[in-house]
């Protein structure tokens, strides 16, 4: 549902007061409408009184030209066709159904800047708005058709607005008094209330009724529903699949798994969040690998995650091993792999990438990024002792998987050939060169 657009009770009657005020020249009542609504909050009474002036027995003459003044003026800063309600104040100006003295006024209003930003017109807003019915002459006004204001005043020619039947044929918030007769002025002081005099029909308080729209009602009317009922099953045809509604008669399954001793599990958790800050001794170590190899499940439950897998490597790589290994057939073991594949290389981290091929199957993808990792290490670190460590350490790990069959030699040989060249100095490498090239 839209929200509406509407006035507070006291706004309410700020706004009805400047429009009363017909007594007063335009440009005080504009000035004092400005002062209490800022300019970005001009739209919402400004929409009010683009409501009121819809029904044309709401407001009295002088109150009309009040309420188009403020209309115009609340955005007289801007071009004309940025006026968003401008298309009321074109169409008001071309009414044949309205009084002239407002259709000449709302008409002088859009000349009151000129194409050559002359503001000689802005004495019309000196006056007030009952000085301008009083002296009003009909017969020096020349009132110009509508799609020539459109065309000077709204950028272009605005075609007619596509009117919904539902929308014609809605019942509006203020309907006519039907007491009253037609062709009878509702704005004479005749059906004012009288003190202690017996109210006339057709009597009441208009100016009450007025400030209570503007507080409380959008005057959009109220639509006709709009009735859209569900649309029949079509029969089912011979060939088609019929939905069964089987019978729910489920008999009741005791859970083995109630009142079952986890403190193993809390065991482990403990242990394994241990295992993440430092080595663990010999005997919580082989308590670990004890449970995991008892109850292969407890791994899904001992709160490791991938982002914690570079801290128990670390600390515990032959924990970390059996982790993995337990882990291979779960959905996250890719999100581990990742993880192993950009941690820091390391003695650890090698020595449990080494020992998870010999345990498990890996995925080949896996193991080449690992090596294409440590040989950029080895290649971007700076300390010469620390390179030459890793070197070795890397020449090594890497004899041990070609000599175990682990990867084909084929599918790296041009970068690992490389590798030995660049480091040839260092013993180890010239190890794997050679191993290399025996295997050509």
């Amino acid at each position: 549902m839209k929200k509406r657009a509407s006035l507070g009770f006291e706004d309410s009657k700020a706004v009805f007061g400047l429009l009363r005020a017909e007594q007063r020249p335009l440009e005080e009542i504009v000035s004092d409408f400005t002062s209490i609504f800022s300019h970005a909050f001009h739209f919402i009474p400004c929409f009010s009184l683009s409501l009121l002036l819809q029904d044309k027995k709401m407001l009295s003459s002088t109150q009309r030209l009040i309420a188009f003044a403020l209309l115009h003026q609340a955005y007289a800063s801007q071009k004309p066709s940025a006026n968003p309600f401008i298309n009321l104040i074109i169409s008001a100006a071309c009414d044949v159904e309205a009084e002239k003295c407002e259709r000449a006024f709302v008409l002088q209003l859009l000349q009151l800047f000129g194409s050559d930003g002359s503001t000689s017109g802005k004495e019309l807003l000196k006056q007030s708005a009952a000085d301008y019915v009083k002296n009003f002459d009909p017969s020096v006004h020349v009132f110009p058709q509508q799609e020539q204001l459109q065309q000077q005043y709204a950028d272009k020619v605005h075609p007619e607005p596509y009117s919904s039947p539902f929308k014609d044929g809605s019942i509006k918030n203020v309907v006519a008094d039907p007491d009253v007769p037609s062709g009878c002025d509702t704005n004479s002081s005749e059906f004012d209330l009288q003190p202690g005099a017996k109210p006339k029909v057709g009597s009441g308080d208009k100016d009450e009724t007025v400030l209570g729209l503007l507080s409380n009602l959008a005057l959009e009317g109220l639509g006709p529903h709009w009735s859209r009922p569900i649309p029949p099953r079509l029969p089912v045809q011979d060939d088609e699949l019929v939905w069964l509604n089987p019978v729910d008669n489920h008999e009741l399954l005791w859970d083995d798994g109630m009142c079952v001793d986890t403190s193993r599990g809390a065991a482990v958790r403990d242990l394994i969040a241990k295992a993440l800050k430092g080595p663990l001794v010999p005997a919580q170590q082989e308590q670990v690998l004890l449970e995991l190899a008892n109850d292969p499940k407890l791994v899904y439950h001992c709160g490791l995650t991938p982002r914690k897998l570079p801290e128990l490597v670390e600390n515990n790589p032959l924990i970390a091993v059996e982790v993995l290994t337990k882990l291979i057939n779960s959905p996250e073991i890719a999100e581990y792999f990742t993880v192993l594949v950009n941690m820091d290389m390391s003695l650890h981290s090698m020595e449990v990438v080494n020992r998870l091929t010999t345990a498990v199957e890996l995925p080949s993808e896996f193991i080449h990024m690992y090596i294409t990792n440590c040989i950029s290490s080895c290649e971007n670190i700076k300390d010469k002792y620390m390179q030459n460590r890793l070197v070795r350490l890397v020449c090594v790990f890497l004899q041990s998987l070609i000599r175990n069959n682990i990867i084909n030699v084929k599918d790296l040989f041009i970068e690992v050939q490389a590798f030995c060249i660049e480091f040839s100095r260092i013993r180890e490498a010239a190890a794997l060169f050679r191993l290399l090239k025996s295997l050509e």
